[in-house]
This record gives structure tokens, sequence and C-alpha cells, in this order.
């Protein structure tokens, strides 16, 4: 029971934090919406919010690096890969009334709370997708030094698409990057590989 209320906290926390940032997620919330105790809290996080805070990201960021690996794995193509995990990312945002999102991005946009620790785990995640899709570009053949711009640029659009998704409850924007991003991926591949 305890695990479970532990796990549970989690779960809710970076739900919250997904949608409200670290500022915006108070502890009153998270209690509310994970229905723990508030004596849970400090037993569970001594440290408190901080500390859960820190773990809720943590948590969320290795399931997303993890979907985006298996993904990049498993396509045809790294093109058709990072287009898969923009309509995946489009699903589960259309699932969630347009809640859903990066995991660090929210808290990186507030500041993350003052804390260098949280920093470091959205400095870490990010460092983490980008060698994921580079490993994947290169092993397609693509050049270092293009599989590294073509990281950033995926990693960029999607963030940047899952943002106006939000913004206009709407994911066709999600969408055009992902299918856009295919054919900018594979155009880098060369040309016995296409």
């Amino acid at each position: 029971m305890a695990k479970e209320t532990r796990a549970r906290m989690i779960e809710t926390t970076a739900r919250l934090l997904q949608h409200r940032g670290y500022y915006g997620t108070a502890l009153s919330d998270i209690l509310e919406a994970s229905g723990a105790p508030r004596g849970s809290l400090y037993f569970h996080f001594p440290g408190g919010k901080d500390q859960l805070v820190l773990e809720a990201t943590r948590a969320a960021a290795e399931i997303a690096t993890r979907e985006l690996g298996e993904t990049m794995v498993t396509a045809k193509s790294p093109g058709r890969g990072v287009r898969a995990y923009a309509e995946a990312a489009a699903r589960i945002m259309q699932e969630t009334d347009y809640t859903f999102g990066c995991p660090v991005a929210p808290v990186i946009l507030d500041a993350t709370g003052g804390l260098e620790e949280l920093a470091k785990i959205c400095r870490e995640t990010f460092e983490s997708w980008s060698a994921i899709l580079r490993a994947s570009f290169r092993e397609a053949g693509i050049p270092e030094k293009r599989a590294a711009s073509l990281a950033i640029l995926v990693i960029s659009a999607i963030e940047g698409a899952l943002v106006m998704a939000r913004a206009y409850r709407d994911c066709a924007a999600l969408l055009a990057v992902g299918a856009d991003l295919e054919t900018v991926v594979d155009a880098a591949l060369p040309r016995r590989r296409r």
C-alpha cells in the first residue's frame, strides 16, 4: 500500500507538472489528485515538494526516453521513427484532452523552481533524446555532423509542435511536423538506404 501511494504521488505530480509547471503545481493539488493523505508526503518524500518534483520529473523523462528509443529501434527508417513518435504524442495529447506534453519543458519554462538538480535532469533528458536520435541516424548512414543537427531539429520541432497543439487544442501542427521531419530525415540518408 505504501509503495502504491508513493508511485501514485509521483505519477500525479508528473502529470500536474506537465500541465502546470513547477510553480503552478501546489502540494494540496498533488495530495487531492493522488488521493494521498497529507502525512504521506513527508513520509515518502522527506525533502518535500522539491524531492517529489525531482522524482516525478525523472520518472516521466525516463518513460519518454524509453518510448523514443523503442520507436526508433522498431521503425523501418529513422524518418519513419520520428514521424511515429510525433503521431504517438498526438494520440496521447488528444486522449488527455490536451494536457499531455513534454515531461521537462513546463519545468524548464517555469525556471526549474530554482533547483539546480531539476535543471540538470532536464538537460540530461534532452541529451538522452539527442543521443538516441543521433545513434539512429548514424546507424542509417547519416554522417555524424548531419545526424547531430538533425537531432536538434527533430527535438526542437516536436517540442514546439507540442506547445502549439496545446494552445490550439488541435494536433494538426504536430502531425504536419512529424510528416515533414520524416521527409527531411529520410532525405539525409545515403541514396542506397532510401
